[in-house]
């Protein structure tokens, strides 16, 4: 794939493809669109592939870490720079492209901004093609590297609650770091973090991931408004409806950052930490992380993340097997995926 200079078509197609991978969680529509309107303000970004950088190249990834349903939640266009040109500083090597943490609405396109006002290129290679909880989730298996360092560049919240700077530690020390950091910021910070090179990249990415995400949403708008659009998402990703109908009940708690609870539709029960983590119909397992579980509007065939879910709301719920995603590493990762368990307290492996 030669280098593509990105749109902001590209970018409204990445937000709602993105939202769609999302699984429930990577951010809301709204704040994806507003941020695709601010890159082009500040230039073109450019995509490229594995294929483009050498092997020895080093790329770092950015990323959103807090709970989508925060209320004191801000990060500014600056801060996440800020992130970048930190990194750029502690990092002992030159950076040759940014990578985005998962697929999301506000995700896929975190890294277009700062790749357009650093001048960098924005690699076609999220560290996951669908949205995760965890950081470790995110880190393309460096948690399995026997004394790995990690080394993460922070900045979010305003007044009071700023913060900014860096943290060197083990993987899961310095990811829980950021994720208390985001709650004293107010439920979000900015992050890069992680260098590796492209070597590792290409035995542990979403190869594709970005591209996958645009093509996903110009599919989906491009479909009549209303269920069709629903229809056409699950049809380009191979997966299927599972049942449609208004909300019972729904649950959700801010624990730890995270937005934890459950989805009642008739006899279908959904779990979600952040993302959706497990679906049953009448007790049967339909659905179980990695897989995309994805819910939408059922009148107005709009995605809707977890955090947006009201009772009463008219919802239609889609599964697509993890076969069908391009994945990570990280989510055949049974250590990282038995931590889903004690959360939504359903059996994950």
């Amino acid at each position: 794939m030669a280098t593509k200079i990105l749109t902001i078509e590209d970018a409204v197609n990445a937000v709602y493809g993105g939202c769609i991978l999302g699984g429930g969680g990577g951010g809301w529509i709204k704040d994806g669109l507003e941020k695709a309107e601010l890159i082009f303000e500040s230039g073109s970004p450019h995509l490229v592939s594995v294929e483009e950088l050498n092997d020895d190249d080093f790329i770092a990834c950015v990323s959103l870490v807090g709970a989508p349903s925060a209320k004191e939640q801000f990060v500014s266009a600056e801060q996440m720079v800020d992130t970048v040109l930190r990194m750029q500083k502690e990092f002992p090597k030159p950076l040759k492209a940014l990578m985005t943490n998962e697929n999301g609405a506000a995700t896929t396109i975190n890294g277009w901004l700062q790749a357009a006002m650093t001048g960098l290129p924005f690699l076609d290679a999220p560290c996951n093609g669908r949205a995760h909880p965890t950081g470790s989730m995110g880190s393309l298996n460096l948690s399995e590297l026997e004394g790995y360092e990690s080394i993460q560049t922070f900045s979010g919240g305003a007044g009071a609650k700023k913060v900014e700077g860096v943290v060197t530690a083990s993987l899961d020390l310095s990811s829980s770091a950021i994720r208390s950091l985001s709650v004293q910021a107010g439920g979000m910070v900015g992050v890069c973090r992680n260098p590796v090179d492209v070597a590792y990249i290409k035995e542990n990415a979403a190869i594709g991931g970005i591209t996958q995400a645009i093509e996903l949403g110009a599919a989906f708008l491009g479909a009549p408004e209303g269920p069709e659009r629903i229809e056409t998402a699950a049809s380009y990703l191979k997966g299927r409806i599972i049942h449609s109908g208004k909300v019972s009940k729904f649950e959700l708690k801010a624990i730890n950052g995270f937005d934890v609870g459950f989805v009642q539709i008739d006899d279908l029960e959904l779990t979600f930490w952040n993302e959706y983590m497990t679906v049953e119909m009448n007790g049967e397992r339909r659905g179980t992380f990695p897989d995309l579980i994805m819910t939408f509007n059922a009148d107005t065939g709009m995605p809707i993340v977890s955090a947006e879910i009201e009772d009463n709301m008219n919802i239609a719920v889609i599964s697509v097997p993890k076969e069908n995603l391009k994945l990570s590493s990280t989510m055949f990762n049974l250590k990282l995926l038995k931590a889903i368990e004690p959360i939504v307290e359903k059996k994950i492996i």
